[in-house]
């Protein structure tokens, strides 16, 4: 399964102003029905690249296609997304 362009434009619309929390993580789950979801810390995403950033949080592709996940800035080999809270971690 990939992101698909109408997606990318919803999870825009939900992360603008969002918090990385339970019901952000409920409201990209609905948009994003096959897809695994998930939240980290900031610090742990550190050594990563956004594929967005909003003004609260960051959003992260996984590529979990293999063994081993990895973060991807290709929607088209995303099997799900990670958001972090911008800054220090919460």
């Amino acid at each position: 399964m990939t992101i698909a362009p109408a997606q990318l434009t919803q999870l825009d619309t939900a992360l603008t102003g969002a918090e990385a929390n339970a019901q952000t993580l409920a409201a990209i789950k609905k948009l994003t029905p096959g897809l695994m979801v998930t939240r980290c810390d900031a610090i742990d995403m550190r050594e990563e690249t956004p594929f967005r950033v909003y003004e609260r949080v960051s959003l992260y592709l996984v590529d979990g296609r293999d063994h081993c996940w990895k973060i991807t800035q290709d929607p088209t080999f995303a099997t799900g997304v990670a958001i972090a809270p911008n800054g220090v971690a919460s």
